[in-house]
């Protein structure tokens, strides 16, 4: 027997409430707005500087026990991961340390670094520290910068991307629902203080393209069914496009939700933050491509005149002007 989260065929109204839910969707959005605003975010190392620390020791790399010497230390925000190449010996255990910069300073104080020196001597006795580097809030300042831009390039890119393939109501709607989940979810991240870095910046990027590709299938559907139902209202054509890739859009969801909840609880704190971020990603990209794209597009509307036209490199579709 096949696993159907949906039935095989529905025939639900997504637009029946369509001001409510774009309503609850305005006003996480003003939410979430507020809470950057007066919160800000809780930024990791990447951003806020910091120093890292190089360690070699013959005995192998023990990340849980080095967290926990140093979490006596109340250092803040610590990253700790073993370096691993190729190139290096089996007496070679290389980790990178990572502590954050304290009370506003450009790095970690000399006092401080010793006192995580000594306190991971006592965790490898043979331990010998390689390098340390510190890392002030003018390159972070950099890394937020070029963080907003990738984002803001990524929409953009996608801004093209459907309106080439699909028309410009398409492309706005599409893009409107992008903007709807990476707003939401930097307000989550706001409001519950998880740390915010650069694998944030990567799960953003994902969210995007996750978002973009359930709202492409919709949209696929729905510029077929266009052609297809040329007298009905757009209103039922895009519920119709919904309804027909509703199993498909829940399947994809659950499963991908189902492996990214197995790393929330299993995967360790050095992943949490990613992970959570795409299972709000997930979440809110599946709501998006349903109700917000779709319905950005209803209101803006589309060209109804389509003739099927036949030409040497076979079957393709046109528009005439009325």
């Amino acid at each position: 027997m096949r696993l159907r989260l949906v039935p095989e065929t529905t025939n639900w109204d997504f637009f029946s409430r369509s001001k409510l839910w774009l309503g609850i969707s305005a006003f996480m959005i003003v939410l979430a707005l507020i809470s950057f605003g007066a919160r800000g975010l809780n930024y990791g190392i990447d951003f806020r500087g910091g120093t890292t620390i190089r360690t070699q020791s013959e005995q192998a790399v023990d990340v849980g026990a080095y967290r926990d010497a140093l979490a006596a230390l109340e250092l803040g925000d610590i990253t700790i991961s073993e370096v691993f190449d190729p190139n290096f010996g089996p007496e070679q255990n290389v980790a990178m340390i990572r502590i954050q910069a304290q009370d506003e300073t450009d790095s970690v104080s000399a006092e401080t670094i010793i006192a995580a020196e000594n306190a991971l001597s006592e965790v490898t006795p043979d331990i010998r520290f390689v390098s340390v580097e510190s890392v002030g809030p003018k390159v972070s300042g950099e890394l937020i910068q070029t963080a907003v831009i990738a984002v803001v390039l990524a929409i953009f890119a996608v801004l093209v991307y459907i309106w080439l393939r699909f028309e410009w109501q398409f492309a706005l709607g599409a893009v409107v629902a992008l903007v709807h989940d990476v707003v939401l979810t930097i307000g989550v991240f706001s409001e519950v203080g998880i740390k915010f870095d650069l694998a944030i910046i990567a799960a953003l990027l994902t969210i995007v393209g996750y978002s973009l590709n359930d709202t492409v299938v919709v949209f696929d559907r729905v510029r077929e069914n266009l052609r297809k139902f040329k007298k009905m209202e757009l209103k039922e054509v895009l519920n119709v496009s919904i309804n027909e890739t509703l199993s498909r859009t829940f399947m994809t969801s659950i499963t991908t939700l189902i492996a990214l909840i197995a790393l929330f609880v299993l995967g360790g704190d050095v992943i949490r933050g990613f992970v959570f971020a795409m299972i709000w990603g997930v979440v809110v990209g599946t709501y998006s491509s349903i109700f917000v794209a779709s319905t950005s597009l209803l209101w803006l509307g589309v060209k109804r005149d389509w003739t099927k036209t036949d030409g040497k490199a076979g079957t393709q579709f046109a528009d005439i002007d009325a």
